[in-house]
């Protein structure tokens, strides 16, 4: 019975390890995934990763390493870190450590995931968000030759002209300097169709965040949502092949399984082969 049990079971072992694609690209890890695990045990995480055949890592912090150390560990098992991400202040304040840090993990992106702000976002906010956008981009691609990008979150997508705030953002910072990076449960969350705004924007966007809303979840502009409702890609609101197609369209670099829920070590292995199954 056991062995019969194995048996049936190594085909999947086997397609748990082998690294899954989409679009052509490798399915990578948001960091803020396994948090907690990073936290706790680096090397114990990254093997778990690397035992899962994921090979490209966005990390959200160094959980307290330094960046060679992480680094270091990246290279020892084969994987990398293409995005690195940072708050807003130290984007803004501590441009060369960012800048420094990302070319020493190997990244090619800095990306930002929230504008801090108190309250509905207001278009003197992102007039003020536009110019500093294009400040971090333009001294991270001079200097370090990075890509700065802006993950959004929902809140920006206010009301503004013929559009919303976010298409305020895009249309005000400089395409040499500032890419995005679509997370497309923060794009539906607040109204928005993903795949209407890759269409319209294009190659802006650079980078995605994988992810999907439970259903029956009603969404709003807060940027805020339980950690709970994120669901396994394909189970919930999100029309997952629609998006990718429009994703391929434009040429999205890098795509970022993020699952913030308690049950992320099962949902990112559903969401991993529900990918990689794709048409």
């Amino acid at each position: 019975m056991k062995a019969t049990l194995l048996l049936l079971l190594l085909p999947m072992l086997a397609l748990a390890q082998k690294p899954m694609k989409i679009n052509g690209k490798d399915i990578g890890m948001v960091s803020f995934t396994y948090r907690n695990s990073f936290s706790k045990d680096m090397v114990k995480t990254l093997d778990t990763l690397q035992s899962q055949g994921i090979t490209d890592m966005e990390f959200s912090s160094l959980f307290g390493k330094t960046a060679q150390e992480v680094r270091g560990l990246l290279d020892e098992r084969g994987m990398k870190c293409t995005s690195f991400g940072v708050s807003m202040a130290d984007a803004l304040n501590k441009t060369d450590q960012v800048g420094e840090n990302a070319k020493t993990l190997g990244a090619s992106f800095v990306r930002v995931a929230w504008i801090p702000h108190t309250g509905p976002f207001t278009l003197e906010m992102a007039q003020k968000t536009a110019q500093e956008f294009n400040q971090i981009g333009k001294a991270l691609k001079e200097k370090y030759d990075l890509t700065f990008c802006y993950h959004n979150h929902g809140f920006e997508f206010e009301p503004y002209g013929e559009g919303t705030l976010f298409d305020y953002l895009v249309q005000n910072t400089d395409p040499k300097y500032v890419s995005y990076e679509m997370d497309i449960l923060w794009t539906f969350f607040p109204g928005q169709n993903p795949a209407t705004l890759l269409e319209k924007y294009g190659n802006r966007f650079k980078l995605m965040h994988l992810k999907d809303l439970k259903k029956g979840v009603q969404g709003n502009m807060s940027g805020g949502t339980s950690v709970e409702n994120d669901v396994a890609l394909g189970t919930g609101q999100l029309n997952i092949p629609e998006i990718m197609k429009a994703a391929k369209k434009a040429k999205i670099q890098h795509y970022y399984l993020e699952d913030e829920s308690s049950r992320y070590p099962v949902q990112t292995r559903q969401s991993r082969t529900y990918l990689s199954n794709l048409k």
